[in-house]
């Protein structure tokens, strides 16, 4: 789901990955909208929010989903360029080509709490190195521990840590 709306009267462009639909794999349809997202906030120049919820690329569509991770990080490239912020929220599960893309790009990194944060999973890990993982890891408070992302955010806190982040990093006057 992609939009643009306001957070306390701070405009935004949002776009929010289900997992409940196909484990909220990456497909190229949600990866062309999260890119035409991020150009919207390129083209008014106002912070773009990504909320990530994924277990990957969507190995049906082969190639194509997988361009999808470089297409959206390029567009953030351009909004970053612009120094325009974007604040990239990391839910439960945030795995594979999503966190390795556009994910783990923001300007602000934000996740909720016990969130599963990584790349491949803590099993394949274990299974590829023979080796016990450490307590808690690829969880959000093993990753903030580590300094991988800014804070951890209690759902129903969430709109007003996104108010004062985007109050204190955004305002249409230094837009302009």
């Amino acid at each position: 789901m992609c939009g643009r709306g306001t957070i306390y009267d701070q405009p935004v462009h949002i776009a929010v990955m289900d997992f409940r639909f196909m484990g909220a794999s990456l497909g190229s349809a949600a990866g062309e909208k999260i890119t035409r997202t991020i150009e919207n906030g390129c083209e008014k120049r106002e912070p773009v929010l990504i909320v990530s919820a994924s277990g990957g690329a969507r190995m049906q569509e082969g190639i194509l989903s997988l361009m999808q991770l470089a297409k959206t990080s390029a567009a953030l490239a351009k909004l970053a360029e612009l120094k325009v912020p974007y604040i990239s929220i990391l839910t439960n599960p945030t795995m594979a080509g999503v966190m390795a893309s556009f994910a783990s790009l923001g300007d602000i990194i934000l996740a909720e709490p016990e969130a599963l944060i990584g790349f491949a999973g803590p099993r394949v890990i274990k299974e590829t190195t023979q080796q016990d993982l450490p307590k808690g890891f690829q969880t959000s408070e093993f990753l903030l521990e580590h300094g991988l992302i800014d804070k951890i955010v209690h759902r129903h806190k969430m709109r007003e840590t996104l108010a004062r982040l985007l109050k204190t990093l955004y305002s249409k006057e230094s837009a302009s």
